[in-house]
């Protein structure tokens, strides 16, 4: 028997039938990749009501990948306009009752369809179904993505989405209330999944976890750390919108203006980083904001203190040092588990 968690119901729950689920996939240079993710949601134990990519205007050769899969795909095709447009452009011509997102990097599972299905069934006032799913880093499986450093939230789910992003992009998600909410927000290029997530459970939403690895959540380092910057700055954008909502009780707004001034030191961090290790005009002015910020750690600012004094050796490290440095030279080099951890929870949380 599969083990579910979710918040308790608040009633009575009426019996239902599995309800059908749309995989929407939202596709931009990803010739190499789609294939897979495409082939992963075909695979299902319980076959999805319809597969929809959007190509969100690659020249890469996605649409020949997703051609080679004839009808038993729909493809749509639009001007670039980032994943939230793209995501928002699936949904909108999806027909399931649940829409179950698959990001074209990534894999389901062959009974990832199937227990959420079951999920729905036993629990029908949720709207965002999620499983968990193995996290594999350069190609290598390094953990699963919930564990005790990062679980996922069941007793106070309002207070946990205000804090961090407890869940993950692969949801499936009630179509009706996705639409209700205004979709995914297209002004939003990073951590649009966690600006989804807290508008719909501020507004009500409960959310559901299947207890078994049954996606592959993939990250390529390199990708992560030219990234790194602007995935704090959406973290940072997300928490400045929920900090302004009027509806929070006075703990979860407090909550949320600590988790706000967290993301805030870390972007000011992954700044200095960034900088150091391009070579910048600006890096010994970004290492003094992380030697001179108050609010930041004695180990992170005696080493931005260093970094300012000599920024090109420190730029020269994270050079040499590559993913790895990025993860640690202003914080302390990790070993080599904890960087693959620590990028990982970093991704999580957008």
């Amino acid at each position: 028997m599969r083990r579910f968690l979710a918040p308790p119901p608040q009633g009575p729950l009426a019996s239902r039938e599995r309800p059908r689920f749309s995989v929407v996939i939202a596709a931009y240079q990803v010739a190499g990749l789609v294939g897979a993710a495409i082939e992963s949601a075909l695979s299902q134990t319980v076959a999805p009501l319809e597969i929809v990519v959007c190509d969100d205007g690659s020249t890469d050769g996605t649409a020949d990948a997703v051609a080679a899969f004839g009808e038993r795909v729909t493809y749509l095709r639009r001007q670039h306009g980032g994943e939230g447009a793209a995501k928002n452009t699936g949904v909108r011509a999806a027909s399931g009752e649940f829409v179950a997102i698959l990001d074209a990097d990534d894999l389901y599972l062959p009974e990832r369809l199937e227990a959420l299905g079951e999920l729905a069934v036993a629990r029908p006032d949720l709207d965002i179904l999620v499983t968990d799913a193995y996290l594999e880093v350069g190609g290598e499986r390094i953990r699963r993505c919930y564990e005790a450093s990062w679980p996922f939230a069941t007793d106070d789910q309002r207070l946990a989405i205000v804090q961090r992003n407890f869940v993950l992009g692969h949801a499936a998600v009630r179509r009706s209330s996705l639409i209700e909410a205004g979709g995914f927000d297209e002004e939003l290029q990073f951590a649009t999944d966690w600006d989804l997530w807290a508008r719909l459970i501020l507004s009500g939403s409960r959310a559901g976890l299947v207890d078994e690895p049954l996606a592959l959540y993939r990250v390529r380092p390199g990708s992560l750390s030219s990234q790194r910057v602007r995935m704090r700055a959406g973290q940072v954008a997300v928490l400045e919108r929920i900090v302004a909502r009027p509806d929070l009780s006075g703990a979860e707004a407090a909550a949320a203006a600590a988790a706000l001034a967290r993301e805030r030191r870390e972007l000011v961090v992954a700044q200095a980083r960034e900088a150091l290790r391009d070579g910048r005009p600006d890096a010994r002015r970004r290492a003094l904001a992380v030697a001179l910020g108050s609010s930041q750690g004695i180990g992170s600012r005696v080493k931005g203190l260093a970094a300012a004094i000599v920024p090109g050796a420190a730029g020269a490290i994270l050079r040499s040092r590559g993913s790895e440095a990025t993860a640690g030279v202003l914080l302390g080099p990790p070993a080599r588990d904890s960087w693959a951890r620590r990028i990982a929870r970093r991704d999580l949380r957008g």
